[in-house]
């Protein structure tokens, strides 16, 4: 966020808080503010950002990341489509394949490549990374996920947009092997704090 020029963070903490808390504190060593909304029981996505709307609710717009998402793409884009029309911005990136794919002549089958991991651009998947206007205030659930019941009622009413990445790293972390490779990734990254 910090390399997008965004230096106030707010984390909704509620699985390990304590240690998110104690690993992050109040952001100075990263060269940010962060402040903590935090949750006693589970949620879901949608009631966490919507015990968020004391801080929130009277800026023009805010980014939310799902916390299990590594990524560099840049989220000030999502802002950027924002208008009155237009209550949220999903960024979108074309289907990451978790296998090699092979590429065959169909009549001869003679093979032509192998791609390893490629993306499958005929298939956009949620990145985890979202902008909203202060009304998404008004379609969130007390408890429960914002890919279930928010995004369903916005699209439905032509208040969401997608805003493909086409360039950009990105990893969901899920499995094990995921946060082996995103701790790889992390160290690889000149961080100064």
């Amino acid at each position: 966020m910090k390399a997008h020029g965004i230096s106030d963070i707010i984390i909704c903490a509620g699985h390990l808080k304590e240690k998110i808390m104690e690993d992050i504190g109040s952001g100075q060593k990263f060269g940010v503010r962060v402040g903590y909304v935090v949750e006693d029981e589970p949620l879901g996505t949608g009631g966490a950002l919507n015990n968020t709307i004391q801080f929130l609710s009277k800026e023009e717009a805010f980014i939310v990341v799902n916390g299990d998402v590594l990524t560099n793409l840049n989220p000030i884009e999502l802002i950027k489509i924002l208008r009155d029309d237009v209550v949220g911005a999903i960024a979108v990136i074309p289907l990451p394949s978790p296998y090699g794919v092979v590429s065959f002549n169909n009549t001869t089958l003679r093979i032509n490549e192998f791609k390893e991991k490629p993306r499958l651009s005929d298939y956009w998947i949620n990145a985890g990374v979202y902008a909203f206007t202060p009304k998404v205030f008004n379609y969130l659930p007390q408890q429960g996920d914002l890919e279930k019941t928010t995004f369903p009622e916005l699209a439905s009413r032509g208040l969401l947009k997608a805003v493909p990445f086409n360039e950009c790293e990105w990893i969901s972390i899920d499995t094990h092997k995921d946060l082996e490779e995103a701790t790889k990734i992390v160290k690889s990254l000149n961080f100064n704090h």
